[in-house]
């Protein structure tokens, strides 16, 4: 059985200790494939280390996390992060988008982010990886006014109402699906219910986010199976099919 993790911070200073063994572990649990967003300028060089070391496994994104938005700073990390768009093949744009969770006062400089993020991922037909913390509703606007029937991508760690995974949709994007599906006061499994697998994705934000029995603890790619088991419970279809089918969506996005 193959799984996908479509979003996962393997180059995290908290795999130091262990970091090819971690990627080796994640490929012994069938995980054929692992996309690393990006975060700003000092997550660059180790992202692109992990890459040439697992070629076939690891396949890096360049973006701007919304959290690194800043206003001193955003401009020349964009400028950044448009050169290298510019330099080599990355599988994606991302991860970009809106957090409101941490500080609401920078919402205007992430929206010019994020729509610039858009711009280049439509230009060089590449999925965006979209962050919406406690702002869905932000992203989806910023989505909707650079959609043109180019764009396309996941909304990644999603976490939101029936509603809005629907308008989502609508927009071209999949949902990308975590760890907190296991977290026992999760909404997400009567969401997902209603929303035909097509649409969906794994994830694990490792080193964030670890699903039931890992929580508490440093999450890894290898952990994706727990995800995938409580989507099929969820969804009452065969742990086969939650594997091949989320694959098969991944694969597609990231045009494999």
């Amino acid at each position: 059985m193959q799984l996908v993790d479509t979003h996962a911070h393997l180059y995290s200073r908290k795999f130091d200790p262990d970091r090819t063994g971690m990627v080796q572990r994640a490929i012994a649990a069938g995980v054929s494939r692992m996309y690393l967003p990006n975060i700003d300028a000092e997550s660059i060089e180790g992202m692109l280390a992990l890459e040439a070391e697992f070629p076939a496994h690891c396949f890096a994104m360049m973006g701007l996390h919304p959290c690194s938005v800043q206003p001193d700073t955003y401009e020349t990390e964009l400028a950044l992060v448009e050169k290298w768009l510019g330099q080599r093949t990355w599988a994606g744009v991302g991860e970009t988008g809106i957090d409101l969770y941490w500080d609401k006062t920078t919402l205007g400089i992430q929206q010019i982010a994020f729509a610039r993020q858009c711009a280049w991922a439509k230009d060089l037909n590449l999925p965006i990886i979209i962050h919406s913390r406690e702002a869905n509703r932000e992203a989806i606007e910023v989505v909707r006014q650079a959609q043109d029937g180019r764009l396309r991508g996941i909304f990644h760690c999603f976490s939101g109402t029936l509603e809005e995974a629907k308008e989502m949709i609508d927009l071209g994007f999949v949902l990308g699906v975590g760890g907190t599906l296991t977290y026992p006061k999760s909404e997400l499994p009567a969401v997902l219910r209603e929303i035909p697998l097509e649409h969906i994705v794994l994830e694990t934000d490792a080193p964030y986010l670890p699903p039931v029995p890992h929580r508490g603890k440093r999450n890894e790619s290898a952990f994706i199976r727990h995800t995938a088991e409580a989507l099929s419970e969820a969804k009452v279809l065969p742990l086969a099919e939650i594997a091949r089918t989320t694959t098969a969506n991944a694969l597609r996005m990231f045009g494999e």
